[in-house]
């Protein structure tokens, strides 16, 4: 979908403001929110589930509606503690800043995105009458309510789309028309800027029954950076696992899991197919870690620095098939990050492919212990057993 340098439509929303330190907050309010009583506090992270959630330091919740006079307390308790919910994991996510909004006089709290779908091979969008939690707890406890609408994308949203929405969700609206119109301004914002997803949860209904997007969230597509620069700039790396922002920068596909195992494979595929061994031998994947087909023998040394970064992991796995990727490139980049990095977990080494001898030799003449593996099956289980000893 082609970008616009226009900018993005603007749907009706709370005023607000976010600060980064606990002095800002008396001078945010009084420059953005001068005339509220109250104010509500909601903690940054990258993360679903922060009302739920529970702070390290003991403070619950990370979302607060406060008298104005204690928004620089709570906002105290949260800037710089970390946060934990259903979507960070055990390790939480630390809030670097707060953001500071008026309270709205809300009747009803609705579910609004777009998603990009894999059944109808195009957007789809999701709402429900229900508001404030999660889909998924939506869609379980209120199936019936669930309003699905598939966008052709080649033909984009049309005035008849949108109402399926409006109609489900607000059938009692002050404008129609106007809501309908913001529906579709959401869409093409949602195309605009090469959105993958696109969430308003609440999108709330107002006393005088408009609608007001009351929080929102936004995935973007990595593949379109190159064209939505003004959008990742505004990137927060410390929101993000350090090791998959690492990889990033060597070019490296890497997502952290919670695993023991780590993992250093070449192609995707080969990459899945690597964790579900692994699995069935009854171990646990600690990453997916996909070189590519052409990797550099430095990318080699940053792979094997991130994997063992991780301090879950008791034996690493590389598992490389060489086809454009060549063996004794891997060969020489195990050696070389073992004089650089103290490997303290065993290794083990399946290769196969494009000179295979001459890597199956690299290592060898290194010196180095490493358990060597004929096939697939052969290394998953040498991995698992190697994180029991």
């Amino acid at each position: 979908m082609a970008a616009t340098t226009a900018p993005p439509p603007q749907h009706p929303r709370v005023s607000g403001v976010a600060v980064t330190t606990l002095g800002d907050v008396k001078r945010a309010i009084q420059d953005v929110l001068p005339d509220q009583n109250e104010v509500v506090v909601k903690a940054q992270v990258l993360a679903g589930g922060r009302g739920l959630g529970t702070f390290k330091n003991g403070f619950k919740g990370g979302v607060h509606i406060v008298k104005t006079d204690q928004a620089e307390d709570i906002a105290g308790k949260m800037l710089g503690q970390i946060l934990v919910t259903k979507q960070t994991g055990a390790q939480g996510k630390v809030v670097s800043k707060v953001y500071l909004c008026e309270k709205m006089p809300l009747v009803n709290e609705m579910y609004f995105s777009i998603i990009l779908d894999r059944a109808t091979a195009g957007p789809l969008i999701i709402a429900c009458s229900k508001g404030g939690t999660s889909i998924e707890d939506l869609a379980e406890k209120f199936p019936d309510m669930i309003i699905k609408v598939p966008i052709d994308v080649f033909r984009g949203i049309t005035d008849e789309d949108a109402a399926k929405v409006v109609d489900g969700l607000a059938p009692k609206v002050a404008d129609r028309n106007d809501s309908i119109e913001q529906v579709k301004k959401l869409y093409n914002m949602f195309c605009e800027c090469d959105c993958t997803m696109l969430e308003i949860n609440p999108l709330a209904e107002t006393s005088d029954n408009k609608l007001v997007a009351a929080d929102a969230k936004l995935n973007f597509d990595d593949n379109a950076s190159y064209r939505q620069k003004e959008i990742f700039a505004l990137r927060d790396s410390s929101q993000e696992d350090p090791r998959e922002v690492a990889a990033a920068k060597a070019d490296l596909n890497y997502i952290g899991l919670d695993g023991e195992i780590g993992c250093m494979v070449n192609g995707a595929g080969l990459a899945m197919a690597t964790m579900d061994i692994i699995k069935l031998h009854g171990g646990t994947p600690a990453n997916f870690l996909d070189v590519g087909g052409n990797a550099s023998e430095g990318q080699v040394v940053e792979a094997f620095k991130i994997l063992t970064s991780d301090e879950k992991v008791k034996a690493i796995l590389v598992n490389i098939f060489g086809g454009i990727m060549k063996c004794d490139v891997i060969a020489s980049g195990i050696v070389n990050a073992a004089k650089q990095v103290q490997l303290k977990v065993p290794v083990v080494v399946r290769l196969e492919g494009t000179n295979v001898e001459q890597g199956k030799r690299i290592l060898k003449e290194s010196g180095m212990t490493l358990i060597t593996a004929e096939d697939l099956d052969d290394a998953a289980e040498k991995a698992v057993k190697a994180t029991a000893s």
